[in-house]
């Protein structure tokens, strides 16, 4: 268009060029017409606009030439008229309109007035640019410390569609919309905002804004003062806990605008304590604070929350529950069992938070000896307890004679009493090869510090059926699991048994009240099995050899077909071959030894050779064997 406008520019310089010589060469000749042209508009603008003129033929003359403009169509002279007044030095003049209203369509052209009238050019039409919308603030109300209530009213939308409209708001003067802002719809009218999160005692400025396509018009200022807010306190972590006191404090983060005149810490039996209750005073002002809680009841539960105070009032952090030390007494057994080394290697017995102080713990003692229990590593007497010549404790007290054998030991400082009772163990119940007749004794192992029986065993369901680990064939030492979890307690729920085989049962007594127990039975699973991957072929115990074994008829499928020592028909433990590559562990050779891995590779048979095997697995050495019968 730009290209178009200044061909035409120079056509009518040829014109009006060849018009001039010619009527120069000859004064005689007639002059044309006059005749004008209105050649183009530029920078229009909201209120302003430029519009070009150019006088093709000027006849017997001009005595003034400018542009006409209206908001109908052929303006002329009669209407708004704005004249040339610069030195016309060409043919072309560009005279700027002003005062025009935004958002409206004029028509213009130009014109020139001579002796024989006055001429026009074409008329051209253009449309002035939009305004941001026009707006007012109204006031702020409904002041609180932490929001307020604020407005505007869209008067005039600027000749284009208010697309938002809000307050805008902050702490210095003349807020924008970079600043904080609410967004209350859009278009023409009043609107309500609703000013949040801001701070107590703090001076506020707002102003109402519109925008359009023309850009965002703001409302006047206007500015308020918060109220005074309450504070914001947080509570920290407990620590530092006795059986009687605990270290607690808070952080006041926010003043709310006002003065902290009072902050602490207040604790209950009862969650969501208040300052009604038990306090304690730390200070005043915000920042962190620490304070200490007293007299409270060893093993028991408390709430504490942290507290500040203003001119509004008390606000709390959140609540934190502790719970004090239990009367926990822990005895270091130190003799000639473990060499008299009283440091943390040493075995121990400890009480429970229940047990009134009461301490207690099975010990291994594998020749005869003496020991004497600390409750610290120092050997002063304060800390260090024997016998005190007639079977109860004293400091620092001599030694205690003991005999070689597997011990439960007691000992109470409250009473200073103590107790070593030499115990043995087995399993009974009607899961058990003796019923509820009889024990089945168990071996103890003192390397791995546990007792061990390999024992068959009948399906059996508890709580009636099952079966307890008993000591010394006594009921005043039996335990069962009351959670069914692996977890012993003392004359708990007898234990169930899923399937009837053969198993390997393990108590282990070797940390204070905790006691645990695992039966684990083994079979093989896999599609080289009578039962594929559905169903386990179970494994019996060989006591001569110790390993478990099976005798069963295993297919290869061509080399396909494969197997694995699955644990209590699941697969939390399960041993595989320890093969390397993609694919089943390679296969072996009759009667070789194959080396396991927990969750290894599918074993295959020997040569991939269908055939009867005798199975043998060794969880201790994790070793295998195939031997084809």
């Amino acid at each position: 268009m730009k290209r178009t406008f200044i061909y035409g520019i120079l056509a009518v310089f040829v014109t009006a060029t060849i018009l001039f010589t010619a009527c120069t060469k000859d004064q005689s000749e007639v002059r044309l017409a006059p005749k004008l042209s209105t050649s183009q508009f530029l920078n229009v603008k909201s209120d302003s606009a430029t519009v070009i003129g150019f006088v093709v033929a000027e006849g017997v003359g001009f005595t003034e030439r400018g542009i006409c403009f209206g908001t109908s169509p052929a303006p002329t002279v009669s209407n708004t008229k704005v004249a040339y007044t610069g030195t016309l030095k060409s043919a072309t003049y560009t005279v700027k309109l002003g005062g025009l209203t935004y958002a409206t369509k004029y028509y213009a052209r130009a014109y020139a007035t001579g002796l024989e009238g006055t001429v026009y050019g074409e008329e051209v039409t253009f449309t002035t640019l939009p305004i941001p919308p026009i707006l007012s603030t109204a006031a702020v109300t409904v002041i609180t410390g932490k929001s307020a209530t604020g407005g505007g009213n869209v008067t005039g939308a600027g000749g284009a569609e208010v697309t938002a409209r809000g307050i805008c708001f902050g702490t210095s003067h003349n807020p924008t919309i970079t600043d904080n802002k609410t967004s209350d719809a859009k278009g023409l009218g009043a609107f309500v905002s609703s000013l949040t999160n801001l701070m107590g005692n703090t001076t506020y400025y707002v102003r109402a804004y519109a925008t359009n396509s023309a850009g965002t018009g703001y409302g006047p200022e206007v500015s308020f003062l918060t109220l005074v807010d309450l504070p914001v306190v947080t509570t920290t972590a407990v620590t530092g806990l006795t059986k009687v006191s605990a270290i607690s404090g808070g952080d006041v983060t926010y003043d709310g605008g006002g003065t902290i005149t009072a902050r602490g810490l207040v604790w209950s039996l009862n969650a969501n304590p208040t300052i009604a209750g038990s306090i304690i005073p730390v200070g005043s002002g915000k920042g962190v604070f620490v304070g200490t809680i007293t007299g409270l009841t060893l093993f028991t539960t408390y709430h504490v929350r942290a507290f500040a105070t203003n001119s509004v009032g008390t606000t709390y952090g959140a609540d934190v529950p502790f719970t004090t030390l239990a009367d926990i007494t822990k005895f270091w057994v130190v003799g000639g069992h473990n060499g008299w080394s009283n440091n943390d290697s040493a075995p121990f017995i400890i009480s429970t938070p229940t047990s009134g102080g009461a301490a207690e713990g099975y010990i291994n003692i594998p020749t005869d000896g003496e020991l004497k229990l600390t409750t610290d590593h120092s050997w002063d007497d304060a800390h260090t307890f024997g016998n005190n010549g007639s079977g109860k404790l004293t400091n620092p007290g001599g030694n205690i004679a003991v005999k070689a054998g597997y011990y439960l030991i007691k000992a109470n400082i409250s009473t200073m009493t103590y107790s070593l009772t030499k115990t043995t163990w087995g399993i009974i119940g009607n899961a058990t090869p003796g019923n509820w007749n009889s024990d089945t004794p168990m071996s103890y192992d003192a390397v791995a510090g546990v007792w061990i029986l390999y024992s068959t065993l009948s399906k059996q369901t508890p709580p009636n059926d099952g079966l307890k680990f008993r000591g010394n064939s006594d009921w005043a030492y039996n335990y069962g699991d009351d959670g069914a979890n692996g977890s012993l307690e003392a004359g708990g729920t007898n234990i169930g048994v899923s399937s009837s085989g053969d198993y390997s049962i393990v108590l282990d007594l070797s940390h204070p009240n905790a006691y645990t127990y695992s039966l684990t039975t083994w079979g093989l699973i896999g599609d080289a099995t009578p039962g594929s991957w559905n169903t386990d072929t179970p494994m019996s115990w060989d006591a001569v050899n110790k390993v478990w074994t099976v005798t069963v008829a295993l297919v290869s499928g061509s080399g396909s077909k494969t197997f694995k020592f699955r644990a209590n028909q699941g697969w939390d433990l399960n041993y595989g071959g320890k093969g390397s590559g993609d694919g089943n562990a390679d296969n072996y050779s009759d009667a070789t030894t194959a080396p396991l891995a927990p969750g290894g590779k599918n074993l295959g048979l020997p040569g991939n050779v269908d055939g009867t095997y005798k199975v043998t697995f060794d969880p201790k050495t994790l070793k295998a064997t195939l031997k084809k019968i």
